[in-house]
């Protein structure tokens, strides 16, 4: 396993909103550098009407945590801003990250309106983290959670990340295709991730190796001597059926058989996916090669991959690139960082709330956990409860949830058991959590999407998942909403 981390490799101290900074000073100004306060990142709606998303992201924010630090030339920089004053300069200098963080743990089903990270801390240093919080969780749920639809609706067929071409930039290629991975695919195009990751990096051809030589069989002979123990062929550069298909064979049985291996596989990148392959796995199974796989590609999503399984089509596995890496359907995950308590002269945490004239944007106040409550008949999961964070769901009695906005649909819980859903990741500033490997978060994310029904799995209007409130919580919401005239 590798243990070096790409998102270690470079200082992104500075990678921030400017206004965390102005606000930093501001209250280093008015002394409170070490008021501590307490923010959540929750997110409002899962992409493209599903019924959970996948969190991910979580091992490079930590590793940004661990990295925090100003360098003499950031001081520098804003210096030149003459915003800022040279006390607060030199606390940058000086600059400690000492909060505690708590957080879903990666592969991890979420869903709205429920932390799945919390920041306590001074709050210069909890709201100038914001920016990586939102970058990190944001970009790498939204992919996760996209390859998790893909890799479902491919029904148990191998799904490979193939997008790094078509990436927003090098991070969006690296941190996707770790996301990716994450959410179900077996592997990706992009080399580097192997190196720093050990996601598999899977490839053979394009079409530009069939273009070099004179022929098309040439072309697959050649790469048939280099790489006879994997040799899988592109056949849709010319002609699948007249051309393609018929050179492959004649190689697998010229090189690839000779050589003591088998064919691995044959890949079409463009026509009628269902039609071709119907075809080409006809004319392999009558010439022996029944145990030649056939891999799909060309621009494929969860809609379409479902399409083709319902109209039979012969595929093995799936290449998918630029609808998966960009998430195109729905490209923005939309989660939020907000300031939801203050530590109180007594040591209590007093609440805060933002209120809108948009229902939805009304955030759930106060220091917080969150549980998820399960059946003890089959594990699989019944609800989340944000409660305060004193509070405990006692399991061994039955609990009653309601819903938070209508309040009369109330039902009593028997017979499960409950989980904290954040965990600690850092405790004044040190981490104590021992991030999993990808492939670790894989498995777990697999395991825990098993959790949860069908109806809320479904692609189309999928079950709404409960999230309740402790009837703490809602009444310390209630309060607040009362005083401030709602």
């Amino acid at each position: 396993m590798k243990t070096t981390n790409w998102a270690e490799d470079v200082n992104l101290t500075m990678l921030t909103d400017f206004y965390e900074l102005t606000m930093a000073n501001g209250y280093f100004e008015h002394g409170l550098k070490d008021k501590i306060a307490v923010f959540d990142m929750f997110f409002r709606k899962v992409p493209d009407e599903g019924g959970f998303a996948i969190m991910a992201g979580l091992n490079p924010l930590i590793s940004y945590l661990k990295n925090l630090k100003f360098e003499a030339d950031d001081i520098e920089f804003l210096r030149s801003k003459k915003l800022f004053s040279e006390e607060f300069l030199q606390y940058l200098a000086d600059f400690k990250f000492t909060c505690d963080v708590w957080a879903a743990e990666e592969g991890m089903p979420i869903f709205p309106h429920e932390p799945v990270l919390i920041v306590r801390g001074p709050v210069i240093q909890a709201q100038f983290v914001e920016t990586m919080v939102l970058l990190s969780i944001n970009h790498q749920s939204l992919i996760a959670t996209k390859a998790n639809r893909i890799v479902r609706a491919a029904q148990g067929k191998a799904v490979m990340e193939f997008g790094s071409r078509r990436a927003q930039g090098s991070h969006g290629a690296i941190m996707g295709a770790r996301a990716a991975y994450i959410g179900g695919c077996v592997g990706t195009a992009c080399a580097i991730c192997e190196k720093y990751y050990d996601i598999p990096a899977l490839g053979t051809m394009a079409h530009s190796w069939v273009q070099m030589f004179d022929t098309e069989y040439e072309a697959f002979k050649k790469y048939a001597q280099v790489y006879p123990q994997s040799c899988t062929l592109l056949i849709d550069t010319y002609n699948v059926l007249k051309s393609g298909l018929p050179n492959a064979m004649k190689v697998f049985h010229e090189v690839v058989i000779p050589a003591g291996y088998r064919p691995g596989g044959v890949r079409i990148d463009s026509g009628d996916i269902t039609y071709l392959t119907k075809k080409v796995r006809k004319i392999l199974d009558e010439n022996g090669f029944e145990d030649c796989p056939i891999v799909a590609s060309n621009s494929l999503d969860e809609k379409i991959i479902e399409t083709l399984l319902a109209q039979g089509a012969k595929i093995d596995s799936f290449g998918v690139g630029e609808r998966l890496i960009t998430s195109r359907s729905e490209p923005v995950f939309g989660g939020i960082y907000k300031l939801v308590a203050v530590e109180g002269e007594d040591g209590s945490y007093l609440p805060k709330i933002k209120i809108s004239e948009n229902v939805a944007k009304i955030t759930n106040p106060g220091f917080k956990k969150v549980y998820r409550l399960f059946s003890r008949e089959n594990d699989k999961a019944i609800a989340d409860v944000v409660t305060d964070f004193n509070e405990t769901i006692d399991d061994s009695r039955p609990y009653e949830i309601f819903d938070p906005e209508h309040t009369w649909k109330r039902k009593t819980v028997t017979d499960f058991y409950a989980k904290e859903l954040l965990q600690p990741i850092f405790v004044n500033g040190e981490c104590v959590y021992e991030s999993p490997s990808v492939q670790e978060i894989q498995k777990f994310c697999k395991e825990q999407v098993g959790t949860l029904w069908d109806e809320v799995l479904r692609f189309d209007n999928p079950h709404e998942y409960y999230v309740d409130l402790s009837q703490t919580l809602w009444d310390i919401r209630a309060d607040l909403l009362a005083k401030h005239g709602k």
